[in-house]
């Protein structure tokens, strides 16, 4: 059920009404013609696999209005990429896979590495940003979405609504934000967000204060939403982190670089389920604990980059303040179970809690020990500086892949 509630910095563009998805195909038909459009779909190869992936693709393949698409195959060996291409052929629109792990890609990952350019380790960061150079160096497109492979409700609506804000030349956004809510299997999900990212920016903002840049995160519904858009000259400037920090680094950077009327979030699903995540409590290099460790450190080096002096005893503080504030977190959250029907574990909710205030304080530890930690990747702007013709290859090694 939609609603129409503004509140925060950030613009929310509501699903009041069930719009025919046809309407919508047809203005992006219209404003594709001045301003095209891209979608990347960063993969690993068992996506492929999967159940979500094969029924994304029959979702995709009705869409009338992108220029191309573009996957990001990532874990793949030669045979494998092969089974890509053939998987991939269902699309009817122009597409082309950039094979992360085929000799091609990997030289000019090396090339990168001589100049201190690469990113630093494998991920979803680092297969995004690729996929980003090849959009920017096709020159196909004015707008980019991305959007994950796992995603189980998949509909051609949520690209359709995810492309309209940036792609309407009649509005003024360049950086949207897909937000959804996650209930499935009877009960609620979302728990990085729910219980670690929201109570932690609120518990920042009362140690730290009114900050703009935690006002601003605390005005998305969902932010650390894997789906978004953007304009692509947006994309040559921003830093791409290359740990589970992304969707954070993201919004950072866009924040920096651009004003609050340029920024807006939609709605794109009534539901929204995908894979999930293990917790790992055992293992701080995994899962979620991993997830927590890494999107609390992007938070502290943003606001070291803005003056904020950390100290020991300023995450001491944090872990309880945290703590506190994601406890009550838990007794909203229970609330809205109770009333709608759905099953609420409030033990399992609380040990999350209880590990997330841990990792906020490692975290900090970590942010402490090693200061000159940059798990950013440059930007495209700063490759295209030390290597003028790096698009011209990453874009020429693509495609004799795809031959």
């Amino acid at each position: 059920m939609g609603d129409f509630f503004q509140n925060g910095v950030v613009t929310s563009l509501h699903r009041l009404s069930k719009r025919p998805i046809e309407a919508l195909e047809e203005e992006l038909m219209e404003f594709s013609r001045q301003r095209p459009m891209s979608l990347v779909l960063p993969s690993l190869f068992s996506e492929l696999e999967g159940d979500a992936l094969p029924a994304i693709l029959e979702e995709l393949a009705k869409i009338p209005y992108l220029s191309e698409i573009i996957i990001g195959l990532d874990r793949a060996d030669a045979s494998q990429f092969d089974y890509a291409r053939r998987f991939f052929d269902k699309l009817p629109q122009p597409h082309r896979i950039l094979w992360h792990d085929g000799p091609r890609l990997r030289e000019l990952d090396n090339q990168l590495s001589l100049r201190g350019l690469a990113p630093q380790e494998p991920g979803k960061g680092r297969n995004v940003w690729y996929c980003y150079g090849y959009v920017i160096a096709s020159g196909k497109a004015d707008v980019i979405a991305l959007h994950d492979c796992d995603i189980l409700t998949y509909s051609r609506e949520m690209p359709a609504r995810l492309f309209y804000p940036v792609a309407n030349p009649a509005l003024n956004y360049r950086f949207c934000k897909g937000y959804y809510y996650r209930v499935a299997s009877n009960q609620i999900h979302g728990r990085v967000t729910r219980l670690l990212l929201t109570p932690l920016v609120r518990a920042l903002k009362t140690l730290i204060g009114p900050l703009d840049y935690l006002e601003f995160l605390d005005s998305f519904r969902y932010p650390l939403a894997g789906e978004f858009s953007m304009r692509v000259d947006v994309v040559r400037e921003i830093r791409i982190p290359s740990d589970w920090g992304l969707e954070i680094g993201v919004l950072s950077e866009v924040h920096r670089n651009q004003a609050h009327s340029h920024f807006c979030q939609v709605e794109i699903a009534d539901s929204y389920d995908h894979k999930h995540q293990p917790v790992s409590e055992d293992n701080p290099e995994a899962g979620l604990a991993k997830m927590s460790m890494d999107i609390a450190k992007s938070l502290y080096r943003k606001l070291a980059t803005m003056g904020c002096v950390f100290h020991q005893e300023t995450f001491r503080t944090l872990k309880a303040t945290y703590y506190r504030v994601g406890l009550d977190f838990v007794d909203r959250y229970y609330s809205e179970a109770r009333i709608n029907g759905l099953t609420f574990d409030r033990h399992s909710e609380e040990r999350m809690v209880e590990l997330f205030a841990q990792n906020v304080w490692l975290a900090g530890e970590q942010f402490l020990e090693n200061p000159m930690e940059t798990p950013f990747i440059p930007s495209w702007n700063r490759v295209v500086s030390a290597i003028p013709d790096f698009l011209e290859q990453l874009y020429g090694a693509v495609e004799e892949d795809n031959r």
